[in-house]
Formats: structure tokens, C-alpha cells, sequence
């Protein structure tokens, strides 16, 4: 029903910043809430940040709050992620992912739509 497509991942170093896109296409009508996750090699997906239909309300995880912003622009249908102060701990695939009505959340069992992922790396 609803496709997300990742984009903007690739190698940065430690310190730097970078710019994460996700395309929604499909039936997106409804207003879906967003949020980006993230998951290293070994370790489980953990969250980063999500946000409501129209950008009004944001939610952020410990480790991006502060560094990273979570925003959207519903006319191009597209969500970002500005990542700044990289740093290696961040280095992992991250994930697009939509649901269907709602405020934004950051439990991963909320959300019914995922993107395939795009790969973040921060050198030291």
C-alpha cells in the first residue's frame, strides 16, 4: 500500500554531517506518522527520531537529540533526516518506516511500513 525508498546514505567523517531522504509513494492519503531507525552490525534496530502528519510534533532517542532533526515535506512526500556532529557510533543501516494515523512514536512494533535501508558510515 505505501513504498519507502531510502537515500543519501555513504561514508562521512567523524564530526560531519549528512542528509537522509526517504520517498513515500503508494496510498499516502492518510496522515501517516514517520520515523527513521537504525541498526549496526550485531545489534538490535533502535530508534532515532519520528514525527506526526505535519511536522508538528517530533519525538527524538537519547542518542539524537541534540545532533539530528527529523522533518518532512508532505508536497514532495519525502522525509529527512539532518545528521550533524557524526560520530563512529552512528555508522549503521538506516530505515525508513510510515504508520497510519497517530502521534509520532519510537517503538519499532508501531510501525507498519519499512524502507529497504540506506547505509551510514562515520569514519574516525
Amino acid at each position: 500500500q505505501v513504498q519507502l525508498v531510502e537515500s543519501g546514505g555513504g561514508v562521512v567523517q567523524a564530526g560531519g554531517s549528512l542528509r537522509l531522504s526517504c520517498a513515500a509513494s503508494g496510498r499516502t492519503v492518510s496522515p501517516y506518522a514517520m520515523a527513521w531507525f537504525r541498526q549496526a552490525p550485531g545489534k538490535e534496530r533502535e530508534s532515532v527520531a519520528s514525527i506526526n502528519w505535519s511536522g508538528s510534533n517530533t519525538l527524538y532517542a537519547a542518542s539524537a537529540k541534540g545532533r539530528f532533526t527529523i522533518s518532512r515535506d508532505n508536497s514532495k512526500n519525502t522525509l529527512y533526516l539532518q545528521m550533524n556532529s557524526l560520530k563512529p557510533e552512528d555508522t549503521a543501516v538506516y530505515y525508513c518506516a510510515a504508520k497510519s494515523m497517530g502521534w509520532p512514536e519510537l517503538s519499532t512494533k508501531a510501525y507498519t511500513y519499512w524502507g529497504q535501508g540506506t547505509q551510514v558510515t562515520v569514519s574516525s
